[in-house]
């Protein structure tokens, strides 16, 4: 057998290209954050996790350049070895401050953050339990620890008490989604952390899509009033940062720990000064310039309540992650094909990304959409919707 006969095999995504439905990989000749062109047209983007429009302010990209002139683009090393600038700890401190921990610590990227956190914590007869719709970056950080993983059905409390009193007396680790990254519902922590001290278990929250957005801009935990009670809050600064990397909050020595056993953080090249420096500033105009976080409401709300009178399905969204869900997949790509032909750019999402008949177009919204923009993706969204039926 060849090991390659599979790659041979794989057939579904050129079917798709030939067809002219294939939505992924499209490359964008140029992005203002609210909108994109891509082949010399120009199209309303709603499917960035740029929440505050943080890529274009002149602040954060001066910092960006100016690191740059400084330290070069690379620091060509690990930070456990030459990669670690007085920059990151910076960062960390800063971020430590931001969401009301003791310490934190930056990685290269979210996904690394939860695959060294998990699988450094989590040992052999430890559990790690995990919500059924949380980020594949917890999955995989499960599958590289050497404890025992348990899933519960998504939001479902009396599944989670149910795994938590089978799981006995071991150390137990449960991990959830602050903001879901296709729902766009928030882990209902005030029902968690409950369970958590009744069990013996500690929590983690994964807030990459609640950093910037939920509890003024500080994550899940200060949204409920419950910060204290969250043990450790992985944020991501890919999204509302305008940048790339990851950090990890939590105690002093719960945090050193993991510093020095994380694999993902000591066998990888350390961020890029350009990244540290970006992350810094935005961190920067997150506390200086609230009225970015309420803009970002008020367009959230404008949206999901526009969608909702046009009868369109928006499930459980509490934020600016708004889903639309089709169900059926080939009508959910013909309406991102509708929508992106008529200069809306959407996140079709289809299996395995989400359960079978869970089809959806994922939208997002940024602090920096115009409402004369939100107002021509409404009229998309109808024009369309009636076309294909949807509506």
């Amino acid at each position: 057998m060849d090991l390659f006969e599979k790659c041979r095999q794989f057939t579904r995504a050129r079917e798709a290209m030939d067809a002219g439905y294939y939505p992924y990989f499209i490359p964008l000749d140029h992005t203002e954050g609210t909108e994109v062109v891509i082949e010399g047209r120009r199209l309303i983007m709603i499917g960035s996790n740029n929440y505050l429009g943080l890529t274009t302010h002149p602040k954060v990209r001066q910092a960006a350049i100016e690191a740059v002139q400084k330290y070069g683009t690379s620091c060509t090393g690990s930070r456990f070895l030459n990669g670690n600038l007085a920059l990151h700890k910076e960062l960390e401190a800063r971020l430590a401050a931001f969401v009301g921990k003791e310490s934190a610590l930056v990685f290269s990227t979210g996904f690394q953050t939860n695959l060294g956190a998990i699988s450094a914590l989590v040992g052999r007869g430890d559990v790690v339990i995990t919500d059924r719709e949380d980020h594949a970056s917890i999955l995989d950080g499960c599958r590289l620890s050497y404890g025992e993983m348990k899933r519960f059905r998504h939001n479902d409390i009396a599944d989670l008490e149910r795994t938590l009193q089978a799981s006995g007396d071991v150390g137990k680790l449960v991990v959830v989604d602050g903001v879901f990254s296709m729902g766009g519902d928030i882990a209902p922590l005030p029902q968690i952390i409950p369970l958590c001290k009744k069990y013996g278990a500690r929590l983690m929250v994964d807030d990459a899509h609640s950093i910037g957005v939920l509890g003024g801009g500080r994550g899940t935990g200060v949204h409920f009033g419950l910060n204290d009670d969250v043990d450790l809050i992985m944020g991501t600064f890919s999204k509302s940062f305008a940048s790339l990397g990851g950090f990890l909050a939590g105690d002093a020595d719960v945090i050193h720990y993991i510093q020095h056993m994380a694999r993902s953080l000591i066998f990888s090249a350390s961020m890029p000064p350009s990244n540290v420096a970006a992350a810094l500033a935005a961190l920067d105009v997150m506390e200086t310039e609230p009225e970015r976080i309420e803009r970002l409401w008020a367009i959230t709300n404008k949206m999901r309540k526009g969608y909702q009178e046009l009868g369109y399905n928006t499930g459980a969204s509490e934020t600016p992650i708004i889903p639309i869900y089709i169900g059926d997949d080939m009508k959910t790509l013909f309406a991102w094909k509708a929508l992106f032909d008529a200069g809306v750019y959407t996140n079709p999402v289809i299996p395995p990304g989400v359960p079978e008949g869970h089809s959806l177009l994922r939208t997002s919204y940024m602090a920096t959409h115009t409402d004369e923009q939100m107002d021509r993706v409404l009229d998309t969204f109808e024009m369309v919707g009636r076309q294909l039926g949807l509506i």
